[in-house]
């Protein structure tokens, strides 16, 4: 059994931590429930988010069961939770002791300020590259939707996220595994308006 741990908080990106849940849980049911994935938040309180969703956490901080992935997600609260002791040293100690340790978008920069993405090569929303390239302990990759390196695994920012956790079931449950939750997610991304054309990043 695979226990996939998201950390939530106030203005946190929606799509940062729903694309990977989507992903995690589909991957839950595709195993009839062998997997299970839970929200984690400071407080049990709803969390609202960025857009104005409201979510209620599974656990706090301080309850919550033994992770074997955690998903730190990014959004302007990253910003307040920087300079959070409570988040931070919860961060550093339940990486510690996961098997991954995962982030989206500007969740990377938690992951610096906690630790574990210390020293390592990273990847972010490309408009808060040169933020976590200015802080000298990490080195930013800005040409991979997702960067992998040990046990770690950071992405860019939103859709990012998803392509990310579907390669991280396929490390944990194979490939074929993978690409069985795809098509139960029926995830096929054909966008009908290119990033990449001129002019446009």
């Amino acid at each position: 059994m695979t226990r996939y741990g998201l950390l939530i908080f106030d203005d946190v990106e929606e799509l940062d931590f729903v694309g990977p849940w989507e992903v995690f849980t589909s991957s839950a049911a595709v195993r009839d429930g062998a997997d299970s994935a839970v929200l984690i938040a400071e407080r049990s309180d709803p969390v609202r988010c960025v857009r104005g969703m409201r979510v209620l956490p599974d656990h706090t901080l301080d309850d919550h069961p033994p992770l074997d992935v955690l998903l730190v997600p990014g959004g302007k609260g990253v910003k307040r939770e920087l300079g959070n002791s409570a988040t931070l040293e919860w961060i550093a100690r339940t990486a510690a002791a996961a098997e991954w340790i995962t982030s989206v978008c500007t969740g990377v920069q938690l992951l610096c300020e906690a630790g574990p993405a210390r020293g390592h090569r990273v990847a972010t929303h490309h408009m808060f590259e040169e933020s976590v390239r200015a802080r000298g302990d990490v080195t930013l990759v800005s040409d991979a939707r997702y960067v992998i390196e040990g046990n770690l695994a950071t992405s860019q920012g939103v859709s990012a996220g998803i392509d990310m956790a579907l390669w991280l079931v396929g490390q944990l449950h194979g490939r074929d595994h993978a690409r069985e939750v795809m098509r139960y997610m029926q995830y096929e991304p054909a966008p009908p308006y290119q990033a990449d054309e001129p002019g446009v990043r």
